[in-house]
């Protein structure tokens, strides 16, 4: 009984220090599944599969890395996988209305939807580093979090604006 004790003691303290980092970086979390999705039922759903694999890995993360970066790194990961996975079977036809009469239509927020949707027709590791870039992080950690140099990390931002800039706005 005792050792049975001692597990759920542990566990409850491991859920309460889980709820709690997923509470300080949930709109972290929440940012990544946006910039994969515009569809809200989907953003809840990569959110889910974020937490999913963030608990997967909870006991085993080791304090080496700063908590967000490692917490960018599994929400980009779940992110880019479930994106290859939706392209696999993009072959289904999702009936949608297209329209929304309550939609704030004034000059920064087309602006702001146009990005988003030139951002979403980019490769899943070049919207990673821009939604990373977006998010203020420096050159470095963004480095960090996808595994790539600094210098790479300048070099792909450089790249991805000239290919923004030469998008239509379809």
């Amino acid at each position: 009984m005792g050792k049975g004790l001692q597990k759920r003691q542990t566990m409850n303290a491991s859920e309460k220090q889980f709820a709690q980092t997923v509470k300080e970086h949930r709109s972290t979390i929440y940012t990544v599944c946006y910039m994969f999705s515009q569809d809200a039922d989907e953003v809840e759903d990569l959110f889910q599969e974020v937490l999913v694999n963030l608990w997967k890995g909870f006991e085993s993360f080791e304090q080496r890395a700063n908590i967000k970066t490692w917490i960018y790194r599994i929400a980009l990961n779940t992110c880019i996988s479930q994106d290859r996975k939706k392209k696999r079977r993009s072959s289904e036809v999702r009936m949608t209305m297209d329209i929304n009469l309550f939609e704030d239509n004034d000059d920064d927020t087309r602006q702001v939807d146009m990005l988003h949707k030139r951002i979403s027709r980019l490769q899943p590791f070049d919207r990673a580093i821009v939604l990373l870039w977006l998010e203020s992080l420096p050159y470095e950690e963004i480095g960090q979090i996808v595994g790539i140099t600094t210098k790479n990390v300048s070099v792909r931002l450089h790249r991805i604006r000239e290919q923004l800039k030469q998008m239509s706005n379809d």
